[in-house]
């Protein structure tokens, strides 16, 4: 995964748009999985194109716009869209955006609607005392699941067996990694390595995704 780790990060403003620009990251590239960040400057887009796999895109910033055969659909910030195979979308975005691409097999998507629009926060409820989760890639090399949290529940410390990826959905919580305590609220990032120890707990009601891959 290219991207650091141990530290509090925002992929939206490390990735700002530049004006008349399109601009992409290659983030994770294994067969099962590969992810990107785009930024879309204002007026700017990316002609349509026909995809052989499900490709999973998330808003981090501003508004970004779908269109193609099956008309247009705008995709707010925190918002999520799959586009499903074999229909041609192309982006575009009037007053710039920033995005998440990942693009996953579709049988490993885990009872997921593609060709529709919802919010990732909304996926699982926030229940006192409680930690829920929701799968929403589930592969032997790419896992991404969407978490809430109760106020004070938390994760203790442990090591995961490849890298990982945090998107801080709603709400705010502390991250203690190697030893050390990072806080981090919604619109945030934070990465782990391989075999990273870790621990989570939640300053109120918290929400995040966690996209983790294995080599």
């Amino acid at each position: 995964m290219k991207e650091r780790k141990g530290c509090v990060f925002s992929i939206s403003q490390d990735n700002e748009p530049v004006a008349g620009c399109t601009i992409s990251k290659d983030v994770v590239h294994q067969a099962d999985c590969q992810v990107l960040y785009f930024s879309l400057a204002a007026q700017t887009d990316i002609s349509p194109e026909t995809y052989d796999q499900v490709k999973i895109l998330y808003v981090t910033a501003g508004m970004l716009c779908l269109y193609g055969p099956e008309g247009e659909r705008e995709v707010p910030q925190g918002q999520v869209y799959i586009a499903r195979p074999g229909i041609p979308v192309g982006m575009k975005s009037l007053h710039g955006a920033v995005y998440v691409e990942i693009t996953v097999k579709e049988e490993t998507l885990m009872n997921i609607d593609t060709g529709k629009l919802f919010s990732l926060a909304g996926l699982v409820p926030c229940q006192d005392g409680k930690i829920i989760n929701r799968d929403i890639i589930q592969s032997p090399k790419v896992k991404f699941v969407v978490m809430s949290f109760g106020a004070g529940t938390g994760l203790s410390e442990h090591a995961a067996p490849g890298e990982a990826l945090i998107f801080a959905l709603e709400g705010k919580a502390v991250i203690r990694y190697e030893g050390e305590d990072h806080e981090i609220k919604a619109g945030e990032n934070f990465a782990f390595a391989k075999n990273g120890r870790h621990a989570i707990t939640a300053d109120g009601p918290f929400k995040m995704a966690l996209l983790l891959t294995l080599e």
